[in-house]
């Protein structure tokens, strides 16, 4: 029985040495480059590891070990089959130099073979699991592992309607045009789902391309983009935060949580993921010093009288979050008490490449998300520097920031006239 390993050609090297596969059968001995090549300080020689043993080191240090591995895979796999069928065809066992015939032929392709799009994107995901994200420095979410998966769910489905496999060199303008089509009129997505497909298709394509595994640069095209349309949601003005602090939930506990928490939201601007974790020992000097989640940026919020009586109702602590979803759902049930929210909004958005006119009321458009929205357009309307607001809500860039702002017409001819009667005033003196 023969047996098939990997060694290193010179486990000492200071830079990257040749891997070479070892077949041992009987009295014979086969050392067969293959043409792949490692530094040591990124190989597996600890037996004790199973099935990684003799492998590239899964490490975010060496970026190209799943190809790697692959490839090795794929040789082992290869060669263990050359043989087998050596046997089959001939009754007997190959010699060192017919053994090593067979190889030269059968492992060229394999040798030089790269991951494929699909085999690529799956060990991308592998390794997102494992690795921080550049931009955060932290671990990746499970929400962004879950968009990634997506996205590939959505490239294999598509693969199978139309009967045709893709690969690196077929992610052109063609593709793209035709798979946005598909997006559209065969699964009805909207224009920010497709848009956030087709950003994530490209980071894919982005890290590929960087590693040196995909060399097709069509993606990078002007044309090759991802829309990004502003979807439709809405800031609660002051008189109507109001209403909800002021409803009298304390019959219903559960209810009366979920309206505490969202007040300090509106008052805070903090993201609900940050609002759920937050403790007393963040309080200091009757301020807030919290570390966004998504950004890593410290803040430091002052807390005006409405958190302060909200922290003291709960025993000079936070009231408990409970998952966004129920909490979601419970804020609707809040707002549909008040009067103020009662009122209705006709929202226009793009689906399935059609334009579609819906009305709802406020009560319904309410979520965890409104209170930071609320927040920020709250404290412009105000006149607050935006940098200030800024650097209480993590935003980076003040593009990101007005996205958050929602200002009516009439909003705007306001901040107008206090322009102009301040400007009178100046005048005048």
């Amino acid at each position: 029985m023969a047996k098939f390993n990997f060694n290193l050609r010179d486990v000492t090297a200071e830079g990257e040495t040749p891997i070479n596969l070892i077949i041992r059968w009987h009295n014979n001995r086969l050392v067969y480059s293959t043409g792949v090549t490692i530094n040591p300080i990124f190989w597996v020689n600890d037996k004790t590891k199973g099935n990684k043993y003799q492998r590239a080191k899964e490490t975010t240090k060496f970026p190209k070990y799943p190809e790697i591995n692959q490839r090795l895979v794929d040789i082992h796999a290869t060669s263990k089959d050359m043989f087998r069928k050596f046997v089959n065809d001939h009754k007997r066992e190959p010699n060192i130099d017919e053994l090593r015939e067979v190889l030269n032929k059968e492992l060229k392709q394999v040798v030089a073979q790269k991951l494929n799009l699909i085999k690529y994107y799956e060990r991308f995901i592998s390794e997102c699991k494992l690795k921080t994200n550049e931009h955060t420095d932290r671990l990746y979410s499970k929400n962004t592992i879950k968009n990634y998966r997506n996205t590939l769910n959505h490239l294999l489905a598509y693969s199978k309607y139309k009967n045709k496999s893709f690969d690196f060199h077929n992610i052109d303008l063609d593709f793209y045009y035709d798979f946005l089509d598909y997006l559209t009129k065969v699964k009805g997505f909207s224009e920010n789902y497709k848009g956030k497909i087709i950003r994530v298709l490209k980071t894919v394509l982005n890290d590929a391309t960087e590693r040196g595994v995909n060399t097709n640069l069509s993606f990078r095209s002007k044309k090759f983009k991802a829309a990004n349309k502003e979807a439709f949601n809405i800031a609660l003005v002051e008189s109507e935060i109001d209403e909800i602090y002021n409803l009298d939930l304390s019959s219903n506990r559960r209810l009366d949580t979920v309206r505490d928490l969202f007040i300090i939201g509106c008052c805070t601007g903090l993201r609900f993921s940050d609002l759920s974790k937050i403790k007393t020992e963040n309080i200091r000097n009757g301020r807030l010093y919290d570390k966004n989640e998504k950004t890593s940026i410290g803040v430091v919020i002052p807390m005006n009288e409405r958190v302060k009586a909200i922290i003291k109702k709960y025993n000079n602590t936070f009231p408990t979050a409970i998952s966004n979803q129920k909490t979601n759902s419970y804020l609707k049930e809040i707002c549909e008490l008040t009067k103020s929210l009662k009122k209705t909004e006709k929202i226009t958005t793009i689906k399935g490449g059609q334009k579609i006119t819906t009305t709802k009321m406020r009560c319904e458009l309410v979520t965890t998300h409104t209170a930071r929205r609320s927040f920020a357009t709250n404290c412009y309307l105000k006149e607050i520097p935006a940098l200030v607001i800024m650097a209480i809500t993590g935003h980076k860039t003040e593009t990101s920031f007005m996205k958050y702002i929602k200002i009516t017409p009439d909003d705007n001819a306001k901040i107008l006239e206090m322009y102009l009667e301040k400007n009178e005033l100046l005048q005048a003196v």
